[in-house]
């Protein structure tokens, strides 16, 4: 991946990362539809799970699998964990447009939290930037809100915890493989889910097309797995998070392609504000660099 300019290489990891998530959660909203959620979170693990180990001894990871177990790759999955729990119940219940809207609060508390535990400047005009970019993804989300139920206040546990979850992927060391931390959390989230399931829930029977939509989404959580963990260890808070936004962006072409959902002038116009503010944050960090090399 060296090949791609490292000014957006962890921009870009985001935007992969969301759409590949965003993927994920259509076909989990799909599967939800007759199946309990914590079975479809256990049926998706184990399908992940099938999917990543064989690809990560392709890759030659074999050596480092003891990885998967490493104190700060479980403490940052631990969050994951929580993140999932709380985010596939408000999934199976609430408007997709709602629950994506409570996510957006997450790159503000990640920005926050990188600014008080590193020390990492963001500025007022990055802030600024941020602040529309959030707009945007209201404008696109266009949630109901109607009273606040439980479910808001899981999907404001899910971005809550996954905030968590970034900052502390920050501390997992250089010598873990991406792919390690992906496939340690789609592990994590196995147990946690089948856990939760038992406790909970009782079996339901699942149908082909759950098993077929539970194997595609296995196979892009993988993928935003592993690219989200990227963007934040191969670019600087600042300018990775804002394009955690573009979560919104993949959902209205979820919503077109899947449900036949066209989105309305207030929707484009937010998708439009989404896309300037991090393509101006980006556009900054590399006229920064750029002085830098000077002086």
């Amino acid at each position: 991946m060296q090949f791609i300019p490292s000014n957006i290489r962890g921009p870009l990891f985001m935007v992969v990362s969301t759409g590949s998530y965003l993927v994920n959660d259509t076909m989990m909203k799909l599967a939800t539809t007759g199946l309990p959620p914590y079975e479809v979170l256990l049926l998706r693990g184990a399908a992940a799970t099938l999917w990543g180990v064989p690809l990560l001894l392709m890759l030659g990871y074999a050596r480092q699998i003891p990885l998967l177990f490493e104190h700060k790759v479980l403490r940052r999955n631990l969050f994951e964990l929580l993140a999932i729990l709380c985010y596939v119940v408000a999934l199976a219940n609430m408007q997709i447009a709602d629950s994506t809207a409570l996510g957006q609060i997450t790159p503000l508390l990640v920005l926050v939290g990188s600014s008080m535990l590193f020390g990492e400047k963001i500025g007022a005009t990055r802030m600024a930037l941020i602040g529309l970019g959030f707009v945007g993804a209201l404008m696109v989300a266009q949630p109901t809100m109607e009273g606040i139920s439980v479910y808001a206040l899981l999907a404001l546990g899910n971005a809550a915890f996954a905030a968590v979850r970034d900052i502390a992927g920050r501390k997992v060391g250089a010598e873990v493989p991406g792919m390690i931390v992906a496939i340690s959390a789609v592990m994590v989230v196995l147990v946690g889910s089948g856990a939760a399931h038992l406790v909970s829930e009782q079996w339901v029977m699942p149908e082909g097309r759950h098993l077929m939509l539970i194997a595609g989404a296995g196979l892009f959580l993988i993928f935003g797995h592993f690219f989200i963990f990227m963007a934040y260890r191969v670019g600087p808070t600042s300018a990775v998070a804002p394009f955690y936004y573009c979560f919104t962006v993949w959902a209205v072409i979820s919503g077109l392609l899947v449900f036949g959902q066209f989105p309305n002038a207030l929707a484009v116009c937010g998708i439009l504000l989404v896309m300037a503010s991090g393509l101006v944050i980006v556009s900054l960090d590399e006229r920064k660099r750029r002085l830098a090399m000077i002086a």
